[in-house]
């Protein structure tokens, strides 16, 4: 029997280029090797504000991008996260064996929910015994006149407002990610790096139930591509392409149309110099070369650097867009022709594919528990 794998895009935001080449394209060869199933995860875009009537078209959208890419419902599992319930009940139950210090420590969790956390945690670490003095007594006068503690205290107070503001839901998700996995006793999970922490809580859950209530889980494990898998922002190249990040230019949007497409490589930010060259001392032109290896059919980056040996970022950004350009014309055309109520109807068709799957193994779960079937 084949194994399995299971993976899924949140329906908010703009898909962008780093979604494609860092997941998608990755999944299109899977579904051929591996017993695939693919998830629009609503359940999880809604752990931060949505608007209701963007979030129903932003989920047919994501579909839309799956199926245009070459994601094949009949070689795959194809469905939205919230027509299978299964997802959820599995989440809280798992919810009662997961302890608070194992989600405290996500990085994940404590970039969205403290102002700066790096920056909080080097205070904490520089300043520990005076920290501590200060959250003992933080009115005392004589504490407070020290510019430093104050420093600390000020930080604190808008760090944990922020914390404190933080759904639940933001906190839960590696939980709602585990039971997305063990539902299905998936073998293999398609990520990126960024996401093998939140596959480490899976694992840990998994062994961690089995122990306490018998074998039920598989213990899944990453399934991680270097290339590819991580394209870092366009305005940014220290961190990954976002589609929720604050300003357009960080990403290139699947939808982006050839005139946005050229104007934000263009702005790209560039390394000093002038050569074409792949390195590490070079982020952003090495992302921008990644870039262009992907999207030619995996050049390798020592070809591409031969190819603009003597020429500027100028001719190397105008190439990259004129390739990009060629990319997604086709692949929005593909989109621009498939009908809502055909993709909705995909996507029902695979969740009654994957709900016995679901329904037994959740049957299973509240049996070992001592709930009644």
């Amino acid at each position: 029997m084949k194994k399995r794998i299971f993976s899924g895009i949140q329906p908010s935001g703009n898909l962008h280029l780093g979604n494609y080449l860092g997941a998608i394209k990755n999944w299109v060869k899977l579904q051929d090797e591996y017993d695939s199933i693919f998830c629009v995860v609503d359940l999880h875009a809604i752990t931060v504000p949505q608007d209701p009537e963007a979030l129903r078209q932003k989920t047919i959208e994501v579909a839309k991008v799956y199926l245009a890419s070459g994601i094949d419902p009949k070689k795959c599992s194809l469905f939205i996260q919230s027509h299978v319930s299964e997802h959820a009940e599995l989440a809280w139950i798992l919810n009662t064996i997961t302890r608070n210090s194992d989600l405290v420590r996500m990085t994940q969790f404590k970039s969205k929910a403290i102002v700066d956390f790096e920056q909080f945690e080097e205070f904490l670490k520089n300043n520990a015994q005076k920290e501590i003095d200060l959250m003992d007594n933080p009115k005392s006068s004589n504490l407070l006149k020290n510019t430093e503690l104050q420093e600390i205290y000020e930080f604190y107070k808008i760090s944990m407002r922020n914390f404190n503001k933080t759904g639940v839901g933001l906190f839960d998700y590696p939980v709602l990610m585990a039971a997305d996995i063990l539902l299905y006793d998936t073998n293999l999970v398609p990520v990126g790096e960024d996401q093998l922490q939140h596959i480490e809580i899976a694992r840990v859950l998994a062994k961690r139930f089995n122990k306490r209530f018998g074998d039920i889980f598989i213990v899944p494990e990453a399934h991680v591509q270097k290339e590819g898998m991580r394209i870092m922002g366009l305005d940014d190249p220290t961190k990954k392409m976002s589609k929720s990040a604050a300003s357009e230019y960080n990403y290139i949007a699947l939808t982006d149309d050839e005139e946005a497409v050229r104007r934000k490589i263009k702005k790209a930010v560039t390394d000093s110099g002038s050569e074409i060259v792949y390195s590490e001392d070079k982020p952003a032109l090495m992302n921008l070369i990644h870039i262009y290896s992907l999207l030619s059919s995996d050049m390798p980056t020592k070809d591409i650097e031969k190819k603009y040996q003597g020429k500027g970022y100028a001719e190397f950004k105008n190439d990259l867009a004129e390739l990009t350009v060629n990319f997604l014309k086709p692949l929005q055309e593909k989109i621009s022709m498939l009908k809502d109520d055909d993709v909705l109807e995909i996507l029902r068709e695979g969740a009654e594919k994957v709900r016995p799957l679901a329904k037994k193994k959740l049957d299973k779960v509240k049996e070992k528990i001592g709930f009644i079937i």
